[in-house]
């Protein structure tokens, strides 16, 4: 080999040599997702850390900017301030989509915030109140305009009121949480149960039942309210009455049959907590030869789309679903324009539908 080839292959090996040596000097932009894995949280919540959002917990705010300083990253103002406009997402959050009642309140939300250009996210919590964080989350990740939740059981003020002071809309549907501050919009339950079985006992029944609704709800203590008050004030002892919570489905009501056959003497009325543990039982006691409104009276509550085309058609408690999810989504639209909300709880008058489960007139 010439001198030139030896010279050509020493500056060869020599830019080589140089090349490997500055490599591992080299940084790789750092990123939300390396802060999220080093930490083992999200990027939401990286991103909200660094913001100092009040939905982090301060002990994870300081770990996560004390990581960020000590990693070298600079936080992103300005892509930030694009993360916090407008998404036209709102999000909606109940425990049983395949309720028929919900069906109708979502209808009406999507009615009147589809009239405003928002698009809607459903999710179907099931009174896991994990899910229910696990949906915000989400909604936060991508910047949605505001949240309207029917609450899961346990669900606590704190994490409610997180989410308002961070500026998010926030409007409670149905159920309420005591201690939040975000506006709410239900129907009256204690009004509702009263009126049903003051309708029971006005038909001469004395040994009502009372089948359904989470303890760990509002709706559910409060429609249980109604009932108690209903027979106190017709001299009925509430305690010597059946009364089996936590039901809540069309297959609650069919299993709840054996509980009401076992009694002694059998109730002649029954209070569901909604419509579809009603449905259930009733067809349940087909089965056994009871017909709803000729054996024994059955009435059920919401009112939903089936109740007055079901055979027996259902005696049922109206609750506004419509009003609720067209009142629901204007105080989500009021509160994305920065418009003041004229009222912060709105409380819709529910009425008594008599129908044929309860001995009303046959078609």
């Amino acid at each position: 080999m010439d001198d030139h080839g030896s010279r050509r292959k020493d500056r060869t090996s020599s830019g080589h040599r140089h090349a490997t040596a500055e490599a591992p000097n080299r940084r790789k932009r750092l990123t939300l997702s390396h802060l999220a894995e080093r930490l083992g949280v999200s990027t939401a919540t990286i991103s909200l850390a660094l913001r100092n959002s009040p939905l982090v917990a301060q002990a994870t705010r300081e770990r996560v900017k004390r990581e960020a300083e000590a990693a070298g990253y600079i936080y992103n103002r300005s892509a930030a301030a694009l993360r916090t406009a407008r998404s036209n997402v709102v999000g909606v959050a109940v425990h049983d989509i395949l309720n028929p009642y919900f069906a109708e309140i979502f209808g009406a939300l999507e009615d009147t915030l589809g009239a405003s250009d928002q698009i809607v996210f459903i999710c179907n919590h099931r009174d896991d109140v994990e899910r229910q964080r696990t949906f915000v989350q989400a909604l936060l990740q991508h910047r949605a305009d505001g949240l309207v939740l029917c609450p899961s059981v346990d669900t606590s003020p704190a994490e409610i009121n997180r989410l308002v002071d961070a500026g998010l809309p926030v409007t409670l549907i149905c159920r309420d949480v005591e201690g939040a501050r975000a506006p709410v919009v239900r129907g009256d339950d204690i009004a509702g149960a009263l009126e049903a079985v003051r309708h029971l006992i006005a038909a001469g029944h004395r040994d009502i039942a009372f089948l359904g609704g989470r303890r760990g709800s509002s709706t559910g203590r409060d429609r249980h309210e109604g009932w108690v008050r209903a027979l106190r004030e017709a001299g009925i002892d509430p305690d010597a009455q059946l009364y089996e919570p936590e039901l809540m489905t069309r297959a609650h009501g069919f299993a709840a049959v054996d509980l009401l056959l076992a009694r002694e003497p059998r109730p002649s009325a029954v209070m569901c907590f909604n419509d579809m543990v009603a449905r259930g039982l009733i067809e349940a006691l087909r089965r056994h030869g009871i017909e709803a409104g000729r054996d024994i009276a059955i009435i059920g509550y919401d009112d939903a789309l089936d109740a007055a085309t079901a055979t027996p058609s259902l005696s049922t408690v109206n609750n506004g679903a419509a009003e609720i999810g067209a009142r629901a989504a204007a105080m989500i639209l009021a509160q994305v324009a920065g418009a003041p909300i004229t009222a912060d709880r709105v409380i819709i008058a529910p009425h008594l539908v008599e129908r044929e489960s309860t001995g009303g007139r046959r078609r």
